[in-house]
């Protein structure tokens, strides 16, 4: 038994985090019993760690989870190229990071991996919205691992926070732009194109999208194609059979792509020649929209401050772990509507 036992330690004895122990030690709620079991019996191998009032460490490290999942995507590479970017920025905060890309074609397979991240004080989490992934982060929040939803999130469930932009409205913005450029007469048909999600943030963009078609442009038609593959070529293939096999190309008169495969869509879009005609919605400025944005295959894209969040996200577990009033409320970030004529 060691007499200069620390937290750290007792925490990677019990496989938990430090703000599991902290809580053990001083008598708070949040860890269950077997989690508070292993606590204490490492503490009766290790012994009883001294903890000072205030913080339970002096400079120490929070060691921070971010999950995401592992698919081709551009803007889930630039979100892991951003987490990289700042890890000066966490080094500043007491944080070390990792990053985890979990298997995310089987929702439910994504929610039992998750659950299977350990070692860490706390996690930012892009998820499906499932019931695997909510009973996943309970268990995290339960055994007193601090949890935010970024981007999209995962109602319903223990999580303390959630950061990223309203996804109603930024559907609604996409709605409003494309309805009021639609062409009277034969042109009367809008694209909802989405990828088969369960992500929170993509179901609440078609909602927002169907909503302000239906107030605002009665006379317009929504064709809803909500299964297209997340691979750019497959896309492009798909939406040509669709567009093909459903109605009159000549009807269509703008699209609007709620998550993935826009370079597919563009392409499907093109070679029925109706770049111009039809314009095309995307979202996040990833360097593949700004390519498109400059040479005309998309019209708008709806972006927010990724590396805003991805901060915003570490202070705010930051101030969970150090138990500081208030942590959870975040300034969320704005919709920016991007052009070829303001990119940034």
């Amino acid at each position: 038994m060691s007499a200069n036992v620390t937290i750290a330690e007792i925490a990677r004895n019990a496989g938990v985090g430090t703000a599991t122990v902290d809580r053990v030690l001083n008598g708070r709620t949040g860890v269950n019993s077997e989690t508070e079991r292993k606590v204490l019996q490492a503490i009766d191998k290790l012994g009883t760690p001294i903890v000072t009032r205030g913080r339970p460490r002096s400079k120490g490290n929070w060691k921070f989870a971010y999950v995401l999942p592992d698919q081709h995507s551009p803007f889930f590479d630039q979100l892991e190229r951003h987490i990289a970017q700042t890890a000066g920025d966490f080094r500043h905060q007491h944080i070390t990071e990792i990053t985890y890309r979990l298997d995310a074609e089987d929702p439910a397979e994504f929610g039992l991996a998750l659950g299977r991240v350990s070692g860490c004080d706390a996690m930012v989490l892009v998820a499906p919205d499932v019931p695997a992934v909510k009973l996943a982060i309970n268990e995290h929040v339960r055994a007193g691992t601090h949890v935010v939803t970024l981007f999209s999130d995962v109602a319903g469930s223990m999580r303390q926070a959630h950061i990223g932009a309203d996804s109603r409205a930024e559907g609604r913005t996409a709605g409003l732009l494309l309805g009021r450029m639609a062409r009277p007469g034969t042109r009367s048909v809008l694209l909802l194109l989405s990828t088969a999600t369960r992500m929170s943030n993509e179901i609440e963009r078609r909602i927002g999208f169907a909503q302000v078609i239906e107030d605002r442009f009665p006379a317009l038609e929504v064709l809803r194609l909500t299964d297209v593959p997340t691979d750019d070529e497959a896309a492009c293939e798909y939406l040509l059979h669709q567009l093909t096999r459903q109605l009159d190309a000549d009807h269509i008169s703008g699209a609007y792509a709620v998550g993935g495969a826009s370079t597919g869509i563009a392409a499907a879009l093109a070679q029925l020649g109706l770049t111009t005609q039809a314009p095309l919605i995307a979202h996040d400025l990833t360097a593949i929209h700004q390519t498109m944005l400059v040479d005309g295959s998309l019209a708008f894209v709806l972006h927010q401050d990724v590396h805003y969040c991805v901060l915003a996200a570490a202070r705010t577990l930051r101030g969970l772990c150090e138990n500081i009033r208030g942590a959870p409320s975040v300034v969320q970030p704005r919709v920016e509507i991007l052009t070829a004529e303001n990119l940034h």
